[in-house]
């Protein structure tokens, strides 16, 4: 019955209905699923199959944004239980939209996707200085700076980022994802980043392979 009872939150959460996903959600919680089945075999699952469906172009922007809604709407009911629990996030991340752009779509969808993906985000918003990105790393014991940029102008504000964690010594500790239009792996590597990903889906796989590494490292 609990088999069955995590593929319908799945199926719901694709569809993208929210209360549906919720009300499912708590009538696990009261049948003593555990809260970590029900977010990785319910939630995530769904969110997993989401952005496959989206890095094929099965579906788009908006079938994601609901998807993710009704996602948020089930986490919120596991939140305080898995706090009690001691289940930790599979890693955190903090993504911003460089400095000097202000563009934030594509930055929001990926902060979707690495949260479908059971990461923990940090947002700093829309044209975040080198500064920040690199303080709030430290300050939040964030395994990953996501950066984003659309403007050719302000892909530059990447290779500072790197520069300014280089000078803070937590390069060994904290891996750097570039992504946006103007962007590709080229320029990341010509940069001294550790990844580049064309698409959201894929920058949620890498930054979840990327947290695994570090914790290979520090094991």
């Amino acid at each position: 019955m609990s088999t069955e009872l995590l593929n319908e939150i799945s199926e719901n959460l694709q569809r993208g209905k929210a209360k549906v996903v919720k009300q499912l959600v708590e009538q696990a919680v009261a049948e003593g699923i555990a809260p970590a089945v029900i977010l990785n075999e319910g939630l995530l699952s769904g969110m997993n199959v989401i952005g496959e469906k989206f890095k094929t172009n099965e579906v788009y922007v908006p079938e994601v944004l609901v998807a993710a809604r009704a996602m948020n709407m089930g986490v919120g009911v596991l939140k305080p239980l898995l706090a009690e629990e001691g289940v930790k996030a599979k890693g955190k991340v903090c993504i911003g939209t460089v400095q000097g752009d202000l563009h934030d779509i594509g930055k929001n969808l990926v902060k979707l996707m690495f949260e479908g993906k059971g990461l923990e985000v940090v947002d700093l918003g829309t044209d975040v200085s080198p500064d920040t990105f690199v303080q709030t790393a430290i300050e939040q014991n964030c395994q990953i700076i996501a950066c984003s940029a659309l403007l050719t102008t302000t892909m530059g504000v990447m290779e500072e980022v790197v520069k300014k964690a280089e000078a803070a010594g937590i390069r060994d500790k904290v891996r750097i994802m570039i992504g946006g239009a103007p962007v590709d792996d080229a320029y990341c590597q010509k940069i001294g980043a550790d990844a580049y990903t064309p698409d959201a889906a894929s920058a949620a796989d890498k930054a979840v392979e990327l947290c695994r590494e570090l914790a290979g490292d520090v094991a």
